[in-house]
């Protein structure tokens, strides 16, 4: 794994943490944020084990 790849899916676990709805000040986002970040940490993740990133 390369270190942009290692640094951007710790961003992105950063991310979904944050938008997690249970956290006060994104309780009235729903799942939305949260899931969308999800799928784009999966693509990042997928990107990242083939050696694309």
């Amino acid at each position: 794994m390369s270190l942009l790849g290692a640094i951007l899916l710790v961003v992105l676990i950063l991310m979904l943490v944050g938008v997690f709805p249970a956290w006060p000040h994104s309780k009235g986002w729903g799942y939305g944020p949260s899931g969308g970040l999800g799928v784009v940490l999966i693509i990042v993740l997928v990107l990242v084990l083939l050696g694309r990133i």
